[in-house]
């Protein structure tokens, strides 16, 4: 009788720590496999414990820590909003900006060296506008005298064109 008694004591134990096996914790950043930053979500205890929380991706789920992440996705959102605009206003000052590429030029009008992206934010460069070269997304490079219509993306949602004349020197 006593270790049918041990034994079901054992069971629900058992059983009781099993459900408390889970733990609910607030993601900080983008975990593979779990979710984005800033979802609750449940994990394993010892996962959570061992892993996430020591390497600074998760906090554990409590009203403080649920105020503080909102608190952080309200700011982040208000950056996102003031970068969005400074690049409105970018795109309208490139929008009157118009570049001339003076070139050394073979027979039949054929550039001896084409105009790649790097060159072009080379003359940004010197207009006074700091803009990387892997924003502006020329298909191929230039290769011949005329007037094109480059596009620049300045942020995910704004994108501007900017003309550049490629002239003989």
């Amino acid at each position: 009788m006593q270790l049918r008694r041990r034994g079901l004591f054992r069971f629900y134990l058992i059983r009781a720590y099993r459900i408390k096996d889970e733990m609910e914790i607030i993601l900080k950043q983008d975990v593979g496999k779990l979710g984005k930053a800033g979802t609750v979500i449940k994990v394993k205890d010892g996962f959570a414990r061992n892993f996430l929380i020591p390497n600074g991706l998760a906090v554990p789920s409590t009203l403080t820590n649920l105020k503080k992440i909102e608190q952080e996705r309200q700011r982040e959102i208000l950056q996102l909003e003031k970068a969005r605009k400074d690049a409105e206003a970018l795109r309208d000052r490139l929008a009157a900006l118009s570049l001339t590429i003076p070139v050394l030029t073979q027979e039949e009008d054929k550039l001896y060296a084409s105009i790649t992206s790097n060159d072009i934010a080379g003359v940004l460069k010197d207009e006074g506008l700091a803009i990387d070269k892997n924003a502006i997304m020329l298909d191929e490079p230039i290769k011949s005298l005329g007037i094109y219509e480059v596009p620049i993306k300045l942020h995910p949602q704004v994108l501007a064109t900017i003309k550049v004349w490629v002239v003989k020197k």
